[in-house]
């Protein structure tokens, strides 16, 4: 039986390899698979790299927001991909990540929930666990920093407010803004976040540090109590 060699790209016209496609017809010519491709850089012996990679994206329904979920752990559970690879794809969903994180302004001034919303993304967006994260604010509402405050699992976290107002007062924040995540997509607040919400409006009415809102962050969609009119 011949020794099966590893499908090679080198073999396919020149326009097809994703590597000389993308010098001669730019990036955005380039479908996901093909991109994952140049980034693991070699199938199996049956599977070209961009067989490889249309079965780890047909594997998450071809959304790269779930792609980005996934452990390095979760990808080596596909056919060529080894350790190496799997750090590879990672790495570079990372630092797609961090580039959304980068072009929110360095000033920015919260006016609304959805600017909550788009101002936490970055570091909530496609999380498989629950994290706390608050936002400090000055006078006008410009931002003055963002804490994380705790990080818990697929069903829950827990947030302290002794920590919550500690930093608030180091900062000489006038408000805050209370933010964790649902990984399940429900952005139906529950009993615990609700009684926490109560629990940090007193607190901050008696420290003159009042809560401005609390969202419930998903993927897709938010919660705020302050629209709902519970704050």
């Amino acid at each position: 039986m011949p020794y099966l060699q590893p499908l090679n790209i080198k073999t396919w016209a020149e326009e097809d390899r994703p590597r000389e496609k993308l010098l001669l017809k730019g990036k955005a010519a380039l479908s996901d698979a093909e991109l994952i491709a140049i980034l693991i850089g070699s199938g199996t012996t049956k599977l070209t790299a961009v067989d490889v990679g249309k079965i780890i994206l047909s594997a998450v329904g071809n959304d790269l927001n779930e792609l980005a979920r996934l452990s390095v752990k979760d990808l080596t559970k596909h056919p060529g991909i080894g350790e190496a690879k799997a750090i590879s794809i990672v790495s570079a969903l990372e630092l797609g990540r961090r580039r959304k994180e980068a072009t929110v302004a360095a000033k920015t001034r919260i006016t609304c929930s959805t600017d909550i919303y788009n101002y936490i993304k970055p570091q909530l967006l496609d999380l498989p666990h629950e994290e706390f994260w608050v936002i400090l604010l000055n006078r006008a509402n410009v931002v003055m920093k963002k804490e994380s405050i705790s990080m818990g699992g697929v069903a829950g976290t827990v947030a302290d407010p002794k920590i919550i107002f500690k930093k608030a007062l180091e900062q000489l924040a006038s408000s805050i803004i209370l933010v964790h995540n649902h990984p399940s997509g429900n952005t139906k607040p529950s009993a615990a976040d609700i009684s926490l919400t109560k629990k940090m409006k007193e607190a901050g009415t008696f420290l003159d540090l009042p809560i401005l809102d609390h969202i419930i962050f998903t993927d897709n969609d938010y919660y705020s109590f302050a629209d709902e009119g519970i704050l």
